[in-house]
């Protein structure tokens, strides 16, 4: 937290230098800055799934993330305002509000991430299947499959070492094993739990148990993304309730008169009791969006 504060307040620092002067060269060293510090604190996978997600043109540029602190900011302002009508405590809640933006970049990446090693899956399951049943070999078939450029890192590398695996021992069991635990996925574990029963048993009469699990396979897969369509909906839904919850704070002042509501945040037990309802709000949007972005519904 500490060091999302220090970015954080960088951050700001650059924006309204920014706006004020109009210069983006010292801008850009302010953005620089704050990425660094992020990125020396990250945990070293993060770097590699941000890395990813960068190269896949899904990272925000430098004006969405402004754009996104301008709008984080300007939110938890007036909302914790209109609350307590106090800019000391708004100040306080915009700083901690736009210090969680490292942590929804995170959850977002690992969310964007996981999706592209599911499709990744996909087309390594699918084209081994179908090289199988060309080569009738394991390993002849991930050979296949890993020289036709279909697959990309970080997957391409695992399968190489499957490949290496497979040659170093003389079998493919440490092989299976190991891309098992990698990506622990039904479809590899199935597939591959096939392979080794032919490998075993012999190649005969495995190319309609093969289609069917080609079938099954577009089944899931079929599934899999309707279920995104629906949370991707859901989710909407969802952030737009979040932040209706903040705005029932007017409905009371409405009620009561603003006079009879500014009298009653003298009372330490009101004031208090409104803090906890903002960060119960808050608790329940940013535990939903957790949620949404970790439980990507792969399998």
């Amino acid at each position: 937290m500490i060091e999302s504060i220090i970015a954080l307040a960088i951050i700001v620092f650059g924006v309204l230098f920014y706006f004020k002067q109009g210069d983006t060269s010292m801008h850009e060293f302010v953005l620089g800055q704050a990425s660094n510090i992020y990125e020396r604190y990250a945990p070293y996978s993060f770097k590699q799934i941000r890395d990813k997600v960068k190269s896949m043109g899904q990272e925000y540029s430098t004006k969405d993330y402004l754009v996104q602190i301008l709008i984080f900011s300007g939110f938890a302002f007036g909302i914790s305002y209109i609350y307590f009508y106090n800019i000391v405590i708004s100040i306080i809640y915009m700083v901690v509000v736009v210090s969680i933006i490292p942590y929804l970049t995170y959850l977002r990446c690992k969310r964007i991430f996981s999706e592209f090693l599911f499709e990744q899956i996909q087309v390594y399951t699918t084209n081994t299947i179908m090289e199988f049943q060309t080569t009738q070999n394991f390993v002849k078939a991930i050979e296949g499959v890993y020289n036709s450029g279909v697959l990309e890192s970080p997957v391409l590398e695992d399968v190489k070492f499957m490949i290496d695996l497979a040659y170093r021992n003389g079998d493919i069991i440490e092989s299976l094993d190991f891309m098992n635990q990698k990506y622990d996925y039904n479809m590899t574990r199935n597939m591959h739990q096939l392979f080794l029963q032919i490998t075993r048993e012999g190649a005969r009469e495995s190319n309609e148990v093969l289609e069917n699990m080609l079938q099954d396979i577009d089944v899931l897969v079929e599934g899999v993304y309707r279920d995104r369509i629906d949370r991707q909906n859901f989710h909407k839904q969802f952030i737009q309730y979040g932040l209706l919850l903040y705005a029932m704070v007017a409905l009371v002042q409405y009620l009561l008169g603003m006079e009879n509501y500014l009298k009653m945040l003298e009372d330490p037990i009101v004031f208090f009791a409104l803090h906890a309802i903002v960060l119960f709000n808050s608790y329940f949007l940013l535990n939903g969006e957790k949620y949404y972005n970790e439980n990507v519904g792969a399998e």
